[in-house]
């Protein structure tokens, strides 16, 4: 494989940071009190699930969010973070990577409606799928570094 500048295993590197910024700065952004003190990121969440066409979004909403709906604001706010410094400094890479992917298709089958975001979301899933069967995490990674599955 011919590239330019870095090698081809760089590149990929470079692909897997990126998307660790980008879960970063879905980080960043969110209202983090907004999120755990008034609940607004899991009401929003209840209001499209509520309204979805799938019955298996709504059912699985009210019996997994529902009942707790602070610590799945901890986990969604943190999953995120996790994911972002995980994917930056190459630790648990692969781990990082199908848990992103998974995250982004629960928020691609919870927006189904919403196309605005859709769009982030295929690209992030996209990018988490090459990363992995590319194993991204052959260069500039603590994985590597450690000797971890390679």
């Amino acid at each position: 494989m011919q590239t330019i500048w870095l090698s081809g295993a760089e590149w990929l590197a470079v692909l897997r940071m990126g998307l660790g910024l980008w879960w970063l700065e879905s980080w960043r952004h969110k209202d983090k009190k907004g999120w755990f003190e008034r609940g607004t990121g899991i009401a929003w969440a209840a209001d499209v699930a509520g309204k979805h066409r799938w019955g298996v979004v709504r059912t699985g909403f009210r019996r997994v969010v529902e009942p707790r709906p602070k610590l799945i604001a901890y986990v969604v706010v943190y999953a995120e973070l996790a994911l972002g410094l995980g994917l930056v400094t190459g630790l648990l890479t692969p781990v990082a990577l199908i848990a992103g992917l998974l995250l982004n298709l629960l928020y691609l089958t919870l927006m189904i409606h919403d196309w605005a975001e859709q769009g982030q979301n295929a690209m992030m899933a996209l990018i988490s799928l090459v990363a992995l069967f590319a194993m991204a995490w052959q260069t500039w990674s603590l994985d590597a570094a450690f000797g971890l599955f390679l």
